[in-house]
């Protein structure tokens, strides 16, 4: 039995997994990340694409902290878009589909060249405790690996069962292994496990749709890209195509439901809402004679094409009268058919806010093992484990961000107050502050945090130093200069409705001899739009931080807090909250709940509650 020692391990080489080894070891831990095979690390196993509403904004919160995804997206992406463009900045998002054989071998090539990081191929089939601390991995070849740190990404490998119609088969995803035994290893160290479900359309041959039937959807002219480091994408974009449902294919798969897996009684996990696969639509929303389905390129030499909006598990004669039906993939050959897949995941109640396990020490967990779908969500986790991982090694407080400064932050809390039914996945509606949390100033948010861990290195740091001199530089201007006769101030002018000076100001001779780039004006004409929406929300913010402070003990016996409701009790013994702006954002907990704890903890633990914890502000 072979062993070695590291400071943290990462098992599963997905989304959340490179960002957590990326992260943990150019802070300087040494890292070993262990992944079945090199060759599917960051792979896109589902749509080969990046950000979208909410997801984008945590694409870019990930690349501002120091990560990879947004690097990669722009080094490898085919079509970029920026969304909702007609709409305030608040609810804009990047996207963007990748080449999928380029972005995983970018990210490979990324994580080779980091210090302090070694990649492993192997199987975890063990997680080694002692004493209620974790302390190696055990893989199925034998090797032990030690670390006092372990980082889970293990995505949908957790007794993976992928269903095509009455087939089944274990596994992660298509042609790879299930982890059942690491399943089996987590419940005998104490952790809970349920089960969830996702799926992914069938993939077509790109030569054989007949794609001048179909709608074309091309990328914006002046792509926006994802990194704050990455100065332009100048490469030819490649579009996509719009499709719709018809009746006959509804139908089709009306006849079909009792060979559906969904509704056979074959599959019991739950699926996602927000992304329902095709027989689902038909069953949800009746009444609708047409969905949209967007044909969606997986690769720069368009030689496969994937259907978004037809995730199905029919069986596979099924999928190919369906496409038959669908104008433009008549003739189609389907490259891989459809499938969903059923796995266990870690039930987040379980997590401290750090995403450490509250039973196991030095356990954490990232990604799709915490109930999250998409590879935004798992990369925003899996940076933040990575982060808190190396504080912990280092002994010092964790970095935990507030719901007013990430929506990586709003997620995480989410998972951890209003428990997981179904796979999460981030919306611009799920965030109170979100006129604070834009895209475009996620730098300005995250990027001094990303420098304090040691994560931002020195070129990106003094790009981002450069920028608030020149942000706050024309911001004194615009507050000092008239913009006419009548004496109002350009930045006054800049907050007024409709007023056209947002779009004009390069042209204004003051602004133009700063010789400023297109993202500095942006910035600045946003902040005064929105300046006193912000000071607002500011306000509200800062009353939340102040039951942030007010820690909860971590062995506190609810059972025993008089005039607390029962379930109260029940929902406060669950989640086991560490503040009370936790615990009142629980579902079904009240204000009045909340005024009876504060009185109880003022009585029974005074100087300690009010003690402030670390967060994650500069």
């Amino acid at each position: 039995m072979r062993t070695s020692d590291f400071d943290c391990i990462v098992v599963g080489g997905g989304h959340a997994g490179v960002e957590a080894a990326h992260a943990a070891a150019t802070i300087g831990a040494k890292t070993c990340l262990v992944t079945i095979s090199k060759d599917t690390i960051a792979k896109m196993s589902c749509n080969p694409a990046v950000g979208g509403l909410g997801k984008g904004q945590i694409a870019r919160e990930v690349d501002a902290l120091g990560g990879l995804m947004g690097l990669a997206t722009d080094a490898t992406g085919i079509q970029f878009r920026l969304l909702n463009r007609s709409k305030g900045p608040a609810v804009q998002a990047p996207r963007a589909q990748a080449d999928k054989y380029k972005y995983k071998d970018h990210v490979r090539m990324l994580l080779e060249r980091t210090s302090n990081l070694t990649i492993v191929e192997a199987m975890v089939v063990q997680i080694i405790t002692e004493n209620s601390h974790v302390r190696a991995v055990k893989c199925s070849d034998g090797t032990i690996y030690h670390a006092p740190v372990i980082i889970l990404t293990t995505g949908t490998f957790l007794r993976g069962l992928m269903h095509v119609g009455t087939e089944t088969s274990g596994g992660g995803r298509l042609g790879e292994p299930a982890a059942n035994e690491l399943s089996e290893s987590l419940r005998q160290i104490g952790l809970g496990l349920a089960r969830l479900k996702t799926g992914t359309p069938p993939r077509l041959d790109a030569r054989t749709v007949a794609l001048e039937k179909l709608e074309v959807q091309h990328g914006d002219e002046q792509p926006t890209p994802f990194s704050f480091m990455t100065e332009g994408i100048n490469r030819p974009q490649i579009p996509c195509w719009i499709a719709y449902t018809n009746q006959k294919m509804h139908q089709l798969l009306r006849d079909n439901l009792h060979r559906a897996p969904l509704y056979s009684g074959q599959i019991a996990s739950t699926g996602p809402r927000y992304c329902p696969s095709i027989e689902t639509k038909i069953v949800r929303f009746a009444d609708k004679q047409r969905h949209q389905l967007f044909l969606e390129p997986e690769d720069e030499g368009q030689t496969t094409i994937y259907c978004n909006g037809l995730s199905t598990s029919v069986p596979k004669d099924v999928q190919e009268q369906m496409l038959k039906l669908l104008p433009g993939t008549e003739d189609a050959r389907i490259v891989h058919y459809g499938y969903a897949i059923e796995y266990d995941y870690c039930p987040p109640m379980q997590l401290k806010p750090n995403l450490e396990t509250k039973k196991i020490s030095g356990l954490f967990l990232a990604g799709q093992i915490n109930g999250t779908s998409g590879y935004e969500e798992a990369a925003g986790q899996g940076i933040m484990a990575g982060i808190n991982a190396t504080q912990r090694l280092q002994s010092k407080e964790p970095v935990i961000l507030g719901r007013d400064q990430a929506y990586i932050a709003v997620m995480i809390d989410d998972l951890l107050t209003k428990g997981i039914d179904e796979p999460y996945r981030m919306f611009t509606s799920r965030a109170e502050y979100r006129l604070a949390l834009r895209a475009d100033n996620a730098d300005r948010r995250l990027t001094r945090i990303g420098k304090s861990v040691g994560l931002v290195g020195e070129e990106r740091w003094a790009r981002f130093q450069d920028k608030l001199d020149q942000i706050e530089k024309l911001t004194e201007f615009l507050k000092s200069a008239s913009a006419g006769a009548g004496g109002i101030r350009l930045w006054d002018e800049l907050r007024r409705p409709g007023n056209p000076l947002a779009a004009t100001m390069a042209e204004h001779p003051g602004v133009r001899t700063m010789n400023l780039g297109a993202d500095i004006l942006q910035a600045v004409a946003v902040d005064a739009k929105y300046e006193g929406y912000l000071d607002k929300q500011e306000r509200l913010a800062a009353n939340l931080r102040t039951l942030e402070k007010k820690k909860i003990p971590a062995g506190l016996d609810y059972g025993r807090i008089a005039h607390l409701r029962p379930e109260a009790k029940e929902k406060l013994s669950a989640f086991k909250p560490s503040t009370l702006a936790q615990a009142s954002r629980i579902s079904g907990i009240t204000p009045a709940d909340i005024t009876v704890l504060q009185i109880h903890l003022k009585k029974t633990q005074p100087g300690q509650w009010l003690s402030e914890g670390a967060t994650g502000r500069m």
